[in-house]
């Protein structure tokens, strides 16, 4: 797929936002809106990326916006495509129209699970993006079941007994796929070509489609606001996001790294891991997560029966 001069194509999040300075989530959705070839509705759960960019009466959104309640932003995306796939049919409507649901970790891996599955499962023709930044962010840095093992949140406080948050984050891309939607894909903001070409994919999918994307939150990760990118890369290149899509049932890796380190090294970029790198303490908290690291790459690398 040839990628596109994106300085020409029409921008639909525009400045002014009261996000943070290094922020991810604008990146995530500039690219993932100049991908769109028809005119888009978007719904947006609560959050970090609703509170930022619709402050009464501004807005950042250059196209047709709702703002759903925490959980239900599938729901209402689902319910706004059933009307107008009503309307079409009728003939009232004669024009293509793109919907998008934008929701964060805690309301797609947590309390939006519910609402996005039923979604999937009736056979809507939205795509649902879920802008990975790894904990409830908006209300205070609370861990969410996206939050990674070890992480220092104000509801898994890193301590003189517990290390942190103590389980692994859950697989939501994998569990997405197996309702046998055709196009789910997970990216990351770091790489803007990579998150392009699956969002084309994901708005030519003929019924729902999923796009996983990792945002960097500078706050709740503390990191500098100039280290948002290649602190997102960091963790694709330690394998603990790793690029791949689901087409039609197929499993494809996008990427292997080739500037492979430890994730080790990835932590030590983040104020929310600086716990672990007591030398009296947790000397085995992250050869265990590194273990789990490469365990899930090799298995991922076998289901998309790619070479090692």
């Amino acid at each position: 797929m040839a990628l596109p001069d994106l300085a020409k194509k029409p921008v639909r999040f525009i400045g002014g936002h009261r996000a943070c300075a290094g922020c991810g989530f604008p990146i995530t959705i500039k690219i993932i809106l100049q991908a769109a070839e028809n005119p888009v509705i978007v719904g947006c759960a609560t959050g970090c990326m609703e509170v930022t960019s619709t402050i009464y009466p501004y807005t950042s959104w250059e196209c047709s916006f709702i703002h759903s309640a925490f959980e239900n932003v599938a729901a209402t995306v689902s319910g706004i495509e059933a009307a107008y796939t009503s309307l079409k049919r009728q003939g009232r409507i004669d024009k293509d129209i793109t919907f998008i649901a934008f929701g964060g970790d805690g309301g797609t891996y947590d309390i939006g699970l519910q609402a996005l599955s039923g979604a999937l499962e009736r056979g809507h023709k939205m795509v649902y993006v879920c802008y990975d930044n790894q904990g409830y962010m908006n209300t205070g840095i609370q861990r969410s079941s996206a939050t990674p093992r070890g992480a220092n949140t104000t509801t898994s406080p890193a301590g003189k007994k517990v290390p942190g948050k103590q389980q692994y984050p859950k697989d939501l891309t994998a569990i997405v796929a197996a309702h046998g939607i055709p196009y789910a894909a997970q990216s990351s903001m770091s790489h803007w070509n990579d998150l392009y070409r699956k969002a084309k994919k994901a708005f030519a999918a003929d019924g729902p489609a999923f796009l996983n994307v990792l945002s960097t939150c500078r706050l709740g990760w503390g990191t500098a606001p100039e280290d948002t990118v290649d602190v997102a890369d960091g963790a694709v290149q330690s394998r603990l996001w790793p690029l791949y899509e689901i087409e039609k049932g197929k499993w494809k890796l996008s990427l292997k790294p080739r500037r492979h380190y430890p994730v080790e090294k990835w932590m030590s970029m983040q104020g929310r891991f600086r716990h672990l790198f007591n030398p009296q303490k947790n000397e085995t908290f992250i050869e265990e997560i590194q273990s789990q690291v490469d365990a899930k790459w090799e298995e991922l690398v076998r289901r998309c029966s790619a070479e090692t």
